[in-house]
């Protein structure tokens, strides 16, 4: 019985106590830090989620109401070609509007169907597909061309307008 009176005042058990003590104090420290850290990441998705309520915008979000508006494609064009020039070649886009493209060798790939097709045999009045990125002088810099294939005046298979696919 002396000896275990003895432990319980020894330096060694007192340490253990210590650091029990410690280490249950560093885990509820933790755990809180882990619940303020979660309410804080709920409460920032619902905030953003619910803006426009906030503000009094509109029911909708602020980004509604833009479809059908005429923006520029930034990415893409679709189009007939109308001139070709080296290396340039200018499309009329949608209503009519012409976009002047940059086709560079070793970064523009133009394709018909599963053929690679080079810039020379780019045609007038060829309607084509264009991916690329907008340079700061206001012309696309093509990264890939699709050819699309002519179509029948009254269309494939007698339906008018319908591409062959």
């Amino acid at each position: 019985m002396q000896r275990i009176t003895k432990f319980f005042q020894s330096k060694i058990f007192q340490g253990i106590i210590i650091g029990m003590a410690i280490f249950l104090a560093f885990l509820v420290i933790f755990k809180a830090g882990m619940m303020v850290g979660s309410k804080k990441a709920e409460f920032s998705g619902n905030w953003s989620e619910n803006y426009h309520l906030n503000f009094a915008g509109p029911k909708e979000g602020f980004m509604s109401g833009f479809e059908g508006k005429d923006f520029m494609e930034a990415n893409g064009i679709f189009g007939q070609i109308i001139k070709v020039e080296g290396s340039n070649i200018v499309v009329k886009g949608k209503d009519d509007v012409e976009k002047s493209v940059i086709i560079e060798d070793g970064t523009t790939t133009i394709k018909r169907l599963k053929e690679t097709l080079k810039i020379s045999d780019l045609k007038t009045n060829d309607f084509i597909v264009i991916i690329g990125e907008p340079n700061n002088a206001g012309q696309m810099q093509a990264r890939l061309i699709r050819v699309m294939p002519s179509v029948p005046q009254n269309g494939p298979k007698g339906g008018p307008g319908l591409m062959p696919y």
